[in-house]
């Protein structure tokens, strides 16, 4: 049977998130209007920096739990490169769905509902109740699968 088209751009970010260079958890996302995908996304360090893979977690050293003191991590996230990958081409992600592997943060959150994305489907949990209670303020179709 088809995949339902959720179902499969949900397994397309399972693909990409193993670009990721993290070493506590990989993350992928991509941007979708009309069927279309307009932007992907994996976390990892910013273009030209090193990473983590290569230098080591500073959160991991400093026994961080996950959720908490995100400007530690040398890496950007999936859904903020993805965002990011979307504005330096051109591309308008207003009204668009966000596919993403993790529950997106609240810096993502925050960026996704002031990029226009009107929808976000994902698959994983993550510790951060502000997040999901921004994106049900701001009126974004929140769809976990």
């Amino acid at each position: 049977m088809r995949p339902s088209w959720d179902e499969y751009f949900m397994q397309i970010v399972d693909l990409i998130k193993t670009r990721s260079t993290c070493l506590r958890r990989q993350v992928g996302a991509i941007i979708v209007k009309d069927k279309r995908i307009l932007a992907t996304g994996y976390n990892g360090a910013p273009v030209g920096c090193r990473h983590c893979s290569e230098v080591g977690c500073l959160r991991e050293k400093l026994n961080i739990p996950s959720g908490q003191r995100h400007e530690l991590c040398r890496a950007i996230h999936a859904e903020q490169n993805a965002i990011v990958q979307a504005a330096c081409s051109g591309t308008s992600v207003n009204g668009a769905t966000l596919y993403v592997t993790t529950q997106p943060c609240v810096l993502c959150a925050k960026l996704a509902i002031n990029a226009g994305i009107t929808r976000i489907v994902f698959n994983g949990d993550y510790p951060d109740e502000l997040s999901m209670a921004l994106l049900e303020e701001a009126g974004l179709e929140i769809v976990k699968v």
